[in-house]
């Protein structure tokens, strides 16, 4: 992409701010070009958002029913997914799946406890229960 042709579509999805993106200038080197964001970016991340919502209000519904512990409501909620909740704690993807069920999640140490609360930057007491649904 040339410098010129860097999109300025002054995305809500920004707030307000700068990225910084890669683009070829005069001549022909690439160079840090300023861009307040592009409409297709603004739309595909809205819609990855009301995605991860989505996921977040149907792990709760799982929660309420007792087949699923709260952090499987909090890993949606915090906008993760199984893959990178596995990757930010450095727990195997087998013993995160296993703590989605909430007789192992009750039994869990603290320890294993707070490295889900530094993934998620939350409280250890928080992400033990479920939190009131906003109105």
């Amino acid at each position: 992409m040339r410098a010129d042709d860097v999109p300025q579509d002054k995305s809500s999805t920004y707030a307000g701010h700068k990225k910084l993106l890669y683009a070829q200038g005069q001549d022909g080197q690439y160079q840090g070009v300023q861009s307040t964001g592009w409409d297709v970016e603004a739309t595909a991340t809205l819609d990855a958002v009301a995605q991860f919502e989505l996921w977040a209000e149907q792990a709760r519904s799982e929660v309420i029913a007792g087949a699923k512990s709260p952090l499987y409501f909090h890993m949606y909620d915090c906008r993760m997914d199984l893959p990178l909740l596995c990757q930010l704690t450095g727990i195997w993807r087998w013993r995160v799946k296993r703590h989605f069920n909430p007789r192992h999640f009750v039994r869990l140490n603290e320890s294993v406890l707070q490295r889900y609360a530094e993934a998620m930057d939350r409280p250890v007491t928080y992400i033990q229960s479920l939190p009131e649904k906003p109105e």
